[in-house]
Parts: C-alpha cells; structure tokens; sequence
C-alpha cells in the first residue's frame, strides 16, 4: 500500500495503480471543481493517471503557478487537432507550454500566413462547442507506439521514440489528434476557452539547419478571458518598446544587412547613451578595486586549443588564416586574455585578490535565425571581469560582487531580479572539473550571498555547467519580464587548462580560484533591455538629449540660442529647435525624440526672464529662470534620478 499525506495532515493508504481522481473523493466539492492536477511530492500528475508513489498530496487549482503551463500544454493539443482538420495531410512536431504561452512545429504543404491564424482559432472554438471533447491517455509499448505513429505518418514522433530509452511510453488522443506526451493535461476540454494565437515562425526540427524547415504557430491561454486581456494588452505595450523599432527612430542604432546581420550601428545620440553607462560602470568598478584592463580582439588559435573553446566551440568561433600560414581567432569571450595579464608576474597570496574588468568587445558566430536585435548578435562587449583569488577569499569576493551588481542594476532603475542558482549533481562528479570540495565550497559561497540578502531564489541541480557553479541574476522590467543579465560564476578548468596559480603562505605553487563576473552581460544586450524598460524616454543621466529649448517665433531664438548655451556650459545636453514651425509640431516632434524636458519661450517669458517648463509625462511644470531650471537638472543628473 501507498501512503498518501493530505494538506491538513491526514493520512491515508492506497493500492498501487488507484486512480489519482479517487484521492479528491474526500476533499469539497468546490476543490474539486476547480482542480486541473495534482502534485505527489515532486511529481505532478493529471486526474486519468494512477498512483505509483506516495507521499505529499496536494490538488492544483486553477488558482495555482503551476496550472497555467497545463492548460497551455492542453491548448496546444486543441491547436493541433484544429490544424489537422482544416488541412488534413500534416506532420506533428512538438507542441510545448512556454513562459508566455505555447506553440506547436508542424510540416504541411500549404504554407501558413497570419490570416489561417484566425481560421484555426475559429476552428478550436467550433471543437469545443461540439462537447464530446476530452484528453484520453494510453499506455504502448514503445515498439506499439512506433507502429502507431509510422501508420499514422508522423515521421517525428516515431524519431522521437526510437530516442527514448523506456520500454514504455504514453500517447494522448484528443479527438483524431494522437500525441507522444508525458502529459499532464486539464481535466476537463471546456478549460479551454480563453486563448489567442499570436505569430507564426520557422524552426528547423531540433534546431538542426540541415534537418525539416517546420512552420511553429504561437498562442497564449488563460483560464480567465480578464487573463488573457490583460496579457495581449501587454503585449501591445511591448511592441511599442520594442528596441528594434525605437533605435533607428529614435536615432540611437540600427542593424544594417548590407554590414551583416548581428553587427550594431551606433549614431551619434546611442554613442551618449553607451558612452554614459560605460563611465558609470568604469567609475564604480575602479571605486570597488578592480584595474581596467584592455586585451586584443584577435589572437593565435593556440591558445583557444589550451582553453578548450576550439575544441568545442569552433562552429561558434570567426576563424582567420594569415598570409605566413598562422590561424588566428577573433575572440569570443575575454578569459584568456585576462589569465595571460595575470600570468605575466608570479603572484603570492599577499597580492590576492586581484580583479581584472574589461569592456572587452568579442564575436561569435551565431546562425542568423538566432540574431534578435540587440539581445542576439554577432558582435559585442561583455562587462567582463575576473577574479583570481585563495579559497578563504572566495565568501568575501562573491558577497563583493552581489552588491556591486546590486547598485549598478538599481541606479539603472531595475529593483527588481529573479535569482537562480546552478550547482552540480554530485552523482556525476566525473563530468566536472575540479573537486567536490572545490564544488561544495564555491557552491556555499553563492548560496551565503543569496541568503544574506534574503532573496528568494531558484536552486537548479545539476543545471551548472562542467567548469563550476554559477548565479544568475534576471532582471524584471517594467512589464513584468524577464532579462538575462548578471552572472557570476566559478572556474575550476581555465585555472588548470593554464596553470594558473599563485604562492601560498607555506611557499606552495596552489591554483587560484577564479571568478568570472559580468554584471550587464554585455553592453548591446543591457541596451535594448534599458531601452524597452524606460519605452525610449530615459532617466535624465542618461538620455542623449535632456532638453529642447523652443522658441515660438525668430524674435525669441537668440534668447533661446543664449540659453542653450549656458546650459551646454553647465554640462547639460540641450537641442535647440529654430525651425520656422509651429509649436505643437516642435512639441510633438520633442515628445516622439523621448526629451525628458522642453523648454517654451515666447513674448511673455523674454520679457519675464524664464520659460515655460513642460514634460511629456507631467505636462507644464510652470515657468522658471533659466538658473532655476539649470540647477534643477544639474540636480537630477547628479542624482542619477
């Protein structure tokens, strides 16, 4: 017998194989309702499956996290099934839940555009009205289900079995649609209401260039149509913050196809917005001990041979051969080159910690179905650094690099991130380099950082990759949204791969333990996640221009001339607009540029000695002297408000 542990305490003993529906039998009615799965400590299971544990019983509702990725998953099966119907000779891919929604990779003849979207929604909508809709699971044996599939003519599904190494698998059927799928499903087909299909996209099957192009559709779903408003009313405000539209016409940068893909353009008004976060992050990283250094872009492919990252990065890697026979490689990360300064003197412990950073600019060679403005390219700058230092140095070091993250990120106006933790499986040491103490002592390092500051985190066993245990920080925007961002993060290898080491107090030859660290993740990518968080219009510190001054009419330009000039000389960037137009096109024209402020002038101010003051945000602000207004602003950059 199975013993099962009820919320409240109670216990109960079931049969292996009990239907998972008969543990609800006792809870209320109103529970039952609303249930979509339950969770049996860690396993999460659907009503149709059978018990094969014990333990920890607990009912999701649709209340529950970790419902929205069931209905999502369920929805995709709706999807399919519609897809199937309408246009009958396809071949199923696969069909995930994802952060925002679901999508399913399909192979058909007819090639999908936007409009068929609205055809397979209606589609869905009709399924569900005919009422005798419900996810039914089934048990094959893996050779079973490769007949099932191959007679049904889903090549994918049958590749996905040979796969697996199980002697049995599951298969949903829906309707006439038939899936390979762990499951689990929603309860009941009338959950599946509220949904929007979005977008359509290519996807190579397994992301293999040389394999199927497949059609993927996207979708979301909610439980409640409210849910889903709110959703794509969120996605509406992000289209208008898409970074890819507000660089080239806000004139901060561009992609240009003619240059490459994935190699940014920077204009004169984005160079001011890079130029000032990259003093800022200068300024803070000298203030907090670190020497700036600077490495070349390209050097000989030996030493990605004794890094290791040509043995298994070389796809990745912009590969040169010179005249006189040399390869050279044009770099794709900063480390060597911060190990090779550091290895130019012989360190003793007395001389550690010692903290390399660099803006150092690096390439790799993406496919170009991955490049996504400026959050995927080719070329970049990491705000890398390193840090070589002894092991009862490491909780210092680590505690170091959390606040110093902490205060960059929040004066940018990000006060909010997800943390997540990667550490190794000890049942697998033999795949990682380094110790396990090594491992166990990196890992209670970062695990102190996070807890002294009383952050809620993600632990992700076994999610670390070979060369050492790493923290993630992703930034919350002002859409709620995630973005990848700081990192910081062991290495147990390059310090062996180069022998890197320094002299102990004993007078041994020990490693160092190293640190890699970049806070940003790198300049282009913080970019186009700034750009969208702040829709374009910047914190005063930051914006490229931070006043317009217009003059009505060419009677006040040389009083608007004179003071733009005095606000140059006080540090401020300030345009100032002596076109010949009217005033609301100047203040329409200022408020589409993102200007933080805008500075009016006419009769009434020239004679009064001040300006009207307005934003786009609060509107008029009032009329103020311009040694007023100066100081004001002089004030709030200082701030960095």
């Amino acid at each position: 017998m199975l013993e099962i542990t009820y919320p409240d305490g109670t216990r109960g003993e079931y049969a292996e194989g009990t239907p998972v529906i008969e543990l609800l039998s006792s809870l209320p009615n109103s529970v039952r309702k609303k249930a979509v799965a339950v969770m049996i400590d860690d396993t999460l299971m659907d009503l149709q499956q059978t018990l094969v544990s014990g333990g920890l019983f607990r009912v999701l509702t649709v209340s529950d996290d970790e419902s929205l990725p069931i209905l999502r998953h369920s929805m995709s099966h709706l999807m399919a099934l519609a897809i199937l119907e309408l246009y009958g000779d396809v071949s199923f891919a696969i069909g995930p839940s994802i952060d925002d929604g679901f999508y399913y990779d399909v192979l058909m003849e007819k090639t999908l555009v936007p409009e068929d979207l609205v055809k397979i929604e209606e589609k869905m909508a009709a399924l569900l009205k005919g009422g005798d809709l419900s996810f039914k699971r089934e048990i094959f044996s893996r050779d079973k289900a490769v007949e099932l599939f191959e007679a049904e003519g889903q090549k994918f599904k049958v590749e996905l079995i040979n796969d697996l190494e199980v002697e049995e698998v599951s298969i949903y059927r829906l309707g006439n649609f038939t899936d390979l799928c762990t499951g689990p499903h929603i309860p009941r087909a009338k959950m599946l209401k509220h949904v929007k299909l979005t977008s359509l996209a290519g996807a190579y099957w397994r992301g293999d260039e040389k394999r199927e192009m497949l059609q993927r559709i996207y979708g979301t779903a909610f439980f409640t149509d409210e849910d889903l408003k709110a959703e794509l009313d969120r996605r509406e405000e992000a289209k208008k913050r898409d970074h890819r539209k507000l660089g080239p016409q806000l004139g901060l940068f561009d992609i240009k196809e003619e240059a490459g893909g994935g190699l940014v353009f920077w204009y004169p008004k984005g160079y001011i917005l890079r130029e000032k976060i990259e003093d800022f992050w200068k300024d803070e990283h000298r203030k907090s001990g670190y020497d700036l250094i600077m490495t070349p872009h390209i050097a000989r492919s030996e030493l990605w041979h004794t890094s290791g990252h040509i043995d298994y990065y070389r796809e990745n890697m912009f590969i040169i051969k010179s005249d006189e026979g040399q390869e050279f490689v044009l770099k794709p990360m900063n480390c060597p080159g911060h190990i090779l300064v550091y290895k130019s003197h012989i360190h003793s412990y007395r001389d550690l910690p010692i903290r390399y950073a660099e803006l150092g600019t690096v390439y790799r060679n993406e496919r170009s179905g991955t490049l996504h403005g400026l959050l995927r390219v080719r070329g970049f700058t990491q705000d890398d650094a390193h840090i070589f230092c002894t092991p009862d140095q490491l909780d210092d070091e680590v505690d170091a690099c959390f606040d110093l993250a902490h205060h960059i990120l929040t004066t940018f106006g990000f006060d909010k991130y997800k943390v997540e933790l990667s550490v190794h499986d000890p049942a697998n040491m033999e795949k990682y380099a380094g110790s396990e103490e090594e491992w166990f002592m990196a890992e209670a390092s970062l695990l102190k950082a996070i807890e002294k500051r009383g952050l809620p985190y993600e632990k992700m066993p076994g999610e670390a990759v070979f060369y050492g245990p790493k923290i993630d920080l992703k930034l919350i925007d002002a859409l709620g949204r995630g973005w990848q961002a700081t990192t910081i993060q062991f290495d147990f290898n390059l310090p062996r791969r180069f022998d890197v080491r320094y002299v102990s107090s004993e007078g041994k030859k020990e490693y160092v333990y190293m640190i890699h660290r970049a806070l940003l993740g790198s300049i282009e990518r913080f970019i186009g996640t700034l750009t969208e968080h702040y829709a374009g219009l910047f914190p005063l510190w930051l914006a490229p221009v931070q006043a317009v001054i217009l003059p009505i009419g060419i009677a006040h330009h040389e009083y608007a001339l004179e003071a733009a000039s005095r606000m140059r000389e006080a540090g401020l960037r300030v345009e100032c607009d002596v076109r010949e137009e009217k005033l609301g096109l100047k203040v329409r024209d200022a408020e589409l540029q993102k200007i933080p402020y805008m500075a009016v002038c006419g009769d009434k101010e020239l004679e009064a000695g001040t300006f009207d003051i307005r934003t786009k945000a609060e509107g008029r602000l009032g009329t103020k002297k311009i040694e007023e207004f100066i100081a004001e602003l002089v004030d709030e950059v200082d701030r960095k408000a």
